[in-house]
């Protein structure tokens, strides 16, 4: 049985039992027992003869609040949905460029954008495939394990690793052969009340732990709100969701391009005839032959199977739906009859449908996983993600499970000849991290009938000043262009596998906004990679946010704001509509236009609960006096522009 302590306990047999150089190991995001880490991470900084190296992934900390009008609007906001989350101590003081010389953390991914400032977390990030992680932690001398643990009545004896059994399991034979060589590795874990307790591959033998902290969890989960979703992620989310094949496998990711799929394919299954509809003034016909091979528009009837390493909160909305139901099995002759459609479901209930490494969503994604009965939960199977990412090992199980996979991830740049960017700049400064990108993108190419699907916006907005997404070239790459596969942005569908460099340039500029075609016409044509007579088929000229907005207007019901749900009450939906007008305005060449909405805005009175909301509807000083007209003229001209 593991030993049962406190926190200090905890600490004092760590620094005990261990050598000089503690090397921990920590799941990625939701899994972290942060307020150990703490303690262990102020008891080192204390000590100078000893160090600490921390390997972990995805590092949860609320966001900023920032000042001005943004801070007002983040900070109740961020109070409310984060509450008592112990913030972890390390992360602080990486942001800052603090971490004491003894201590050094080693992330193989970051929160998206949240550590591009810090050069402590830029030269000691690790660039490994999800899949390689454990590998990779072990041989950096691991010695400590840390994570959170859910416990159900029901289960004497075993513990959950609940969100996070993705590096563990693979980590756990690894730690065997060491222990057996003589190595003294701890495993610790402490129990979260309001983690679920998920069945099958995550569950543990108690006595899997070294050390067990004997005082419960109950802070507030660390949640991803869901944030709204603009026309350009519908668009895309509709165009991709025409590849998904009824009776296959998905996967996707988090985000609001991974909300609007989930959306796209809810309509295609309960409002078909709209679905249709919208597809049909959006000229799918240019990509028919591609969707008829590939996917289709028909409402799902035997239902998809989810493989995905993150178990988002749209998976979870399309099993309830009843969209993922197909079930898989880990016997291969049961699955070989499950595929034949000759398998009695009823004989054999134990099938999943879904595959999960971890999950990280709302709070009502974790609220819903609590509610299922355990016999429903247990079809959401929570593994290794050496299972999920790879193909080898069980590759016999895994190919007749994974049929007519679609692989659909996000990227933030795709060069014309189809190289895609989705965790780096160019200037070497990482965003976030591969992941398990590559591995999808590998599966994609290896599986038969399977698909890898990167979506992105064609253009995006900063600063005022409006750039292309699709580039001629860029510093850096995520997926080669020899592995390039289909691209998805809203204007349409490029496929690009096994095709020549003119054909990838020309259908890639097919789905650019009209905007930046001429100019990367030209950049091609310079390069020799496409004839100098060459134009684009007029019916790719007119790819403009103005004829999307215009029909996207007359589908409300397919353009929802919030598709999957929203922790934002209405009148902060208001202001935030109002605070992302305010900040497309704030740019040189509109600011007459800016002086005269907030000349024009309206009467107080008529926004009164929003500006009680923001602290203004008693305005001080002259900054307080111009906040409120900006908000004033910006919630008058936001209204109504939900697309």
């Amino acid at each position: 049985m593991p030993q049962s302590c406190s926190i200090e306990q905890a600490v004092d047999h760590v620094l005990a039992q261990l050598p000089e150089h503690i090397h921990l190991g920590m799941p990625l995001g939701l899994g972290k027992p942060n307020r150990f880490v703490n303690a262990l991470f102020e008891r080192i900084r204390q000590l100078p003869d000893r160090r600490l190296t921390i390997y972990t992934a995805l590092s949860l900390g609320r966001p900023t609040s920032g000042e001005g009008l943004q801070g007002r609007f983040l900070e109740p906001f961020l109070e409310r949905i984060f509450g008592d989350y112990p913030e972890l101590d390390y992360l602080a003081a990486l942001r800052r460029d603090r971490l004491a010389a003894n201590i050094s953390v080693q992330h193989f991914f970051m929160q998206p954008g949240s550590l591009l400032g810090s050069d402590s977390a830029q030269q000691e990030y690790v660039s490994s495939n999800y899949s390689h992680a454990a590998r990779d932690i072990n041989a950096g001398g691991l010695n400590l394990v840390a994570q959170l643990v859910a416990r159900d009545e029901r289960y004497p004896g075993k513990l959950s690793l609940s969100c996070n059994p993705d590096v563990t399991l693979d980590l756990l034979p690894m730690i065997a052969r060491r222990r057996a060589a003589g190595e003294t590795i701890l495993m610790l874990g402490q129990v979260h009340t309001q983690l679920p307790y998920m069945p099958g591959d995550a569950e543990l033998d108690v006595d899997a732990f070294d050390l067990l902290l004997d005082e419960d969890e109950h802070s507030t989960l660390f949640s991803t709100p869901n944030m709204p979703v603009g026309y350009q992620d519908h668009l895309i989310g509709l165009h991709a969701s025409t590849l998904v094949r009824d009776g296959g496998t998905l996967q996707i990711g988090i985000g609001s391009m991974g909300d609007a799929l989930t959306a796209a394919l809810l309509a295609r299954q309960a409002d078909n005839e709209t679905y249709r509809a919208l597809l049909g003034e959006l000229n799918m016909s240019n990509w028919q032959t591609l969707i008829d091979r590939e996917g289709g528009m028909q409402p799902f009837a035997a239902g998809l199977y989810g493989c995905s390493e993150m178990f988002v909160n749209g998976l979870l909305v399309l099993a309830d739906a009843g969209i993922l139901r197909r079930k898989v099995y880990a016997d291969a002759e049961l699955q070989k009859l499950a595929n034949l459609g000759t398998l009695d479901e009823q004989t054999h209930p134990d099938g999943v449908v879904v595959h999960g490494g971890f999950f990280l969503g709302p709070q009502s994604f974790y609220e819903r996983l609590r509610e299922l009965p355990m016999e429903r939960r247990a079809q959401f199977n929570m593994t290794a993600i050496s299972f999920i990412n790879e193909l080898y090992g069980d590759e016999h199980l895994k190919r007749l499970q994974r049929r007519d996979a679609r692989f659909i991830n996000s990227a933030f740049t795709v060069t014309l000849m189809g190289a895609a960017v989705a965790d780096q700049l160019e200037d070497g400064r990482v965003l976030s991290g591969v992941g398990g990108q590559y591995n999808f993108v590998a599966q994609a190419h290896a599986l038969e009938d399977a698909r890898s699907i990167l979506i992105l916006r064609s253009w995006r907005e900063s600063g005022g000043e409006v750039s292309s997404n699709i580039v001629w070239n860029y510093g850096h790459t995520t997926i080669p262009r020899h592995l390039r596969d289909i691209v998805v942005t809203e204007y349409g569908i490029a496929d690009l596998r096994g095709q020549t460099d003119a054909t990838v340039i020309e259908r890639i500029l097919n789905i650019t906004d009209s905007r930046f075609q001429g100019g990367l016409i030209e950049q091609a044509q310079k390069a020799g990679k496409l004839p100098k007579d060459f134009q684009l088929d007029p019916r790719f000229l007119d790819n403009t946010p103005q004829r999307l907005q215009n029909i996207a207007a007359g589908y409300p019901s397919l353009f929802t704001e919030y598709p999957l749900g929203c922790d934002f009450t209405a009148q902060e939906r208001d202001l935030l509509r109002a605070l992302n007008w305010l900040k497309s305005k704030l740019k040189l060449t509109e600011i007459l236009e800016l002086g005269k909405a907030t000349l024009d805005a309206p009467e107080p009175d008529a926004y009164a609960e929003h500006l009680q909301r923001m602290q203004l509807d008693q305005p001080q000083g002259l900054r307080e006096e111009l906040y409120q007209r900006l908000l004033l003229a910006g919630l008058h001209h936001s209204q109504g522009r939900e697309l």
